[in-house]
Order: C-alpha cells, then structure tokens, then sequence
C-alpha cells in the first residue's frame, strides 16, 4: 500500500515515517510543501520510501493523490483547530483510507457527521483523533473500567517533558484555547472553564506533583455520553516548569480581558524562546488517568493508570495510535468503512509493543475511593 504522511517531516510525522519504514506492505511517501526536506528525511529513513512536494491545501490535492495511487493519507500537519476537512474530502474523493493526528474539540467532534456518508460511498475508511486522545486516552478508561456498573469521574492529565521536542504547530494548537470558556462536565451538568488559568494540583506515580490547567480536547465532549458519566470529565495539562505554567496562565487572563486577541499568534515566538526554561526542566514526562464508579460488584472503586516517558520520548506517545492503525490498514485487516473518532478502536494492551519499544513505565493504581 502506498502510505502519504502530510506533514512528513514535522516533529510527529517524522516519528510515524521512522515507525512505518520497512513495512512489507507499506510503500512510504513522505510530503510537504518543501521537496528538498521530504527527500532529506527519505533519504535517512530508507527502505522503501520516497520524498514528495505536496501542500495539503492545495486546490487539486484530489488528482495528486489519485496520481500518485494513495492507499493510504496519514494527516500531521496542524494545528487542526482552524482547518476544514479538505485533505479528509480529497481522500476520500481519491479512494483513500485517511487517518489524522487532530486534538481540536470541534474537528474531532464533528468530523463523523460531516465524513460518514464520503467514505461509506467510497468503501474506505477515516479515522480523526488517532493520537494520546482520545485513541489511547479512551483505551486505558475501557481497560480500567472494565465490568464497572457505572463511571462518575474521569480525570486526564498530560505532563510533558520541558525539553522534549516541541513543534510550533502544537503550541499554536494549545494557545489558540488560551483564556478561551470551555465547556466541560463537572458535577453532573455542562459547566464551563477557563482554558489554561487556574492550575491546580495534580500526583503522578513516578514524577514529581505539577500544577495541571484545564484545556480543550475531544474527550470532554465524546466521554461524557459514550461512557455514560455521571459527574465529571476533565483535561489538564501539566507543564514541568511552574513559571512556564503560570506564564500560560498570565496570557489566559490577559486573553479574556480582551489585552490579547490571538494568543496562537504567539506560537512562533514561545517556540523559540521555550529553550530558556530547559535547564529547569528533565527529559521525563507522562501522562494520568485516573477513574472511578462502581464495579461490577457495585462496589466504589477508584483506579489510576500512570505512563512516564524517560530520554524526551514523551512526543512518541502521541503518534502511536497512528501507526497501530496505519499498519493494520496496510496489512489488511478490516475496519469498518466510514468516519470515526478514535474513540475505544484500539485496545490498550495493542499499544504496549510501542510503549515497550520505548522503554516508557506503566503502572496501575488503585486508590482511595472516597476522594
């Protein structure tokens, strides 16, 4: 299968491109607009595989996959907050599977609705969101909450490392919901929360406590319904360096007094001055779920499970899913023909071989249910 990653050369498409290399059923093309960048990276990764000038927003994106016989389009290139489903329609108008990387709420959220009917015409399937949410994020709640009767709370926290490589498009993703109202599920009705201000505590298994804010991805809005909770979804995001959390936190406030309009515009500027903290920072991250309801027995229960990425592996977490994905489309194994979230399609024990590889820890624990 000939497999397009848009975004090829970027801080996660390269990741995916080095993991999908040497595939026996993959033939690798990796694009951007920069053809001297693609073939670079080709060049290093090898194998079976090909650079190629492509700008996802071109105007005849359609005929260039059809041309180049795309089986596959792996969509990287963010921020996704502020895109259409252009590259999703070309493929689909193409005859392509399509899989993307996208952590916007209303990208993700929407995105059945407005593809289902393309890619069922088209007998190919799409899937949006295959990234850390909610691809492994619901993965770890389904292995967690397995036979509960109930869930009342689900907590997500994203702890990355302060020097682990981090891509402008990225920053521009989490800033554009900067002093932004969120709605979110707390205490059983739709509340709404002020993205990045007001960081409160948040315990890990094996990195020390940060200060978690709240931020805007698609869980808050699929988890509630599909998993039918009772109280609370919640997303923080927990930067290793407390003067890099409250400077976020500053632009929040700034953002809903109205002394700053776009704080996303800042991305490029924070991208390069984000080295000034990383003599505070280490190479380790990770990420928290924690659970609770009632179990099978109908008995309270409240469960964490805790993933730390040593060596600033942290950003391959995020291209996993992805990959899993990726691979099983190439080898033929079916999926359903469609457009879907990531939502429950991969178990959690099918990400261990990637976490393995990275040498990331694991751990599950239970704990005091009446907190």
């Amino acid at each position: 299968m000939n497999v397009l990653v848009l975004g090829g050369y970027g801080n996660f498409g390269t990741r995916i491109c080095k993991a999908l290399a040497g595939h026996p059923q993959i033939h690798l093309m990796i694009a951007g607009r920069n053809a001297s960048k693609a073939q670079a990276l080709a060049d290093t990764v090898g194998h079976d595989t090909q650079g190629v000038a492509l700008d996802h927003e071109a105007p005849n994106l359609t005929q260039q996959l059809r041309a180049l016989d795309i089986g596959l389009v792996i969509h990287t290139a963010g921020p996704f907050q502020a895109q259409a489903y252009g590259v999703a329609q070309a493929a689909a108008q193409a005859g392509c599977h399509y899989i993307d990387l996208a952590d916007g709420r209303r990208f993700v959220c929407d995105f059945p609705a407005a593809m289902h009917g393309a890619f069922s015409s088209a007998g190919r399937t799409a899937v949006t969101g295959a990234s850390t949410v909610p691809a492994l994020s619901s993965a770890v709640v389904d292995a967690l909450c397995s036979g509960w009767r109930s869930i009342d709370t689900i907590d997500i926290c994203i702890a990355p490392a302060q020097r682990a490589p981090r891509g402008e498009a990225t920053l521009a993703a989490v800033l554009s919901y900067c002093g932004v109202p969120i709605p979110v599920w707390e205490n059983g009705r739709w509340q709404t929360r002020l993205g990045w201000a007001d960081p409160t505590p948040v315990s890990f298994q094996r990195l020390r406590p940060r200060r978690g804010a709240v931020c805007d991805i698609p869980d808050l809005e699929l988890f509630p319904p599909h998993y039918q909770v009772t109280q609370r979804v919640s997303f923080r995001a927990a930067l290793e360096v407390g003067l890099a959390q409250s400077a976020f936190s500053v632009l929040a406030r700034l953002h809903q007094w109205g002394w700053l309009q776009q704080p996303e515009k800042l991305a490029a500027l924070m991208h390069r001055g984000g080295g000034l903290f990383d003599a505070l920072g280490t190479p380790l991250g990770g990420m928290v779920v924690r659970v609770s309801g009632l179990d099978a027995e109908a008995q309270p229960r409240r469960r964490a499970w805790h993933i730390a990425a040593d060596r600033d592996h942290g950003p391959e977490i995020p291209c996993m899913a992805a990959i899993l994905l990726a691979r099983q489309l190439a080898e033929g194994q079916h999926m359903p023909s469609g457009a879907w979230t990531s939502t429950g399609l991969l178990p959690l024990n099918a990400f261990a071989p990637e976490i393995a590889k990275w040498g990331m820890q694991t751990d599950v624990v239970e704990e005091n249910a009446s907190h």
